[in-house]
């Protein structure tokens, strides 16, 4: 057993090597209390990114009712393809086109957040940059080669790669560094402020955290509860032992 476990344990340094240096991320500093916040990234989120990107294991009635949105309303501004508000939200991209036009059948998106992480998907959304080498002429920081195109350029801007940056790139691969947003420029202004742009980008993150775990604000306040439970009980358990025990010591 001793040597199984020496055994797992050296071939930890040779996984973290083969995984290579991961890009840094940006801090989304979301909140899945501000509804608001909320509302915006489902908006832009139905808006821009459904047509291709499913969330199939979340329903729109229950998306209505934990962001406050009226279900009339709810069907007239969210519901585009005529499915009915206890539907799970899906797309009408079938699957072996959605592989034929981009290589693989775009994921489903709901858990992404719990996969990937907030600051990830922030940090994704926010670093497109031209790459004509690729076949939609676009890369990205954190996903390189990624398989899809930049559909929010329009919003945000086209982006480039800095000279410092590129210079780095032509280096052996051993000298070169993870790429981050500071590497890019905007070289064409899109629609929004890069101001704007970056708090919906940190909005459609905010929203893909909730489509994530629904319940996880309920779920950590009620552990506040249970901590609390426990810690009651643990001194009424002590004090209730030193009762029994009190003659014999």
């Amino acid at each position: 057993m001793k040597k199984l476990l020496l055994a797992v344990l050296a071939c930890v340094p040779l996984v973290a090597l083969a995984a290579g240096p991961s890009a840094p991320t940006d801090k989304a500093n979301n909140d899945l209390a501000d509804k608001d916040s909320l509302k915006r990234g489902f908006e832009a989120y139905m808006n821009y990114c459904l047509g291709c990107h499913s969330l199939q294991y979340q329903r729109y009635n229950r998306t209505f009712e934990d962001l406050g949105i009226d279900e009339e309303e709810g069907k007239a501004k969210f519901m585009y393809t005529g499915s009915k508000v206890g539907d799970h939200i899906k797309n009408a991209m079938p699957a072996a086109d959605g592989a034929k036009w981009f290589g693989s059948t775009p994921p489903d998106l709901t858990l992404e957040a719990r996969f990937r992480g907030t600051d990830w998907i922030y940090t994704y959304l926010r670093t497109f940059y031209v790459d004509e080498s690729r076949p939609f002429g676009v890369n990205n920081v954190i996903f390189k080669d990624v398989g899809m195109p930049h559909v929010l350029q329009s919003l945000q801007g086209v982006q480039v790669l800095t000279d410092e940056a590129k210079a780095m790139l032509a280096l052996p691969q051993e000298e070169q560094r993870p790429l981050t947003s500071a590497d890019l420029i905007i070289v064409q202004e899109g629609s929004m402020s890069p101001e704007d742009y970056d708090l919906m980008a940190r909005d459609i993150a905010n929203f893909l955290e909730y489509t994530g775990e629904p319940g996880k604000l309920a779920r950590e306040r009620l552990g506040y509860w249970v901590i609390g439970f426990l810690v009651i009980l643990f001194i009424l358990s002590y004090l209730l032992k030193k009762e029994y025990w009190r003659d014999i010591h």
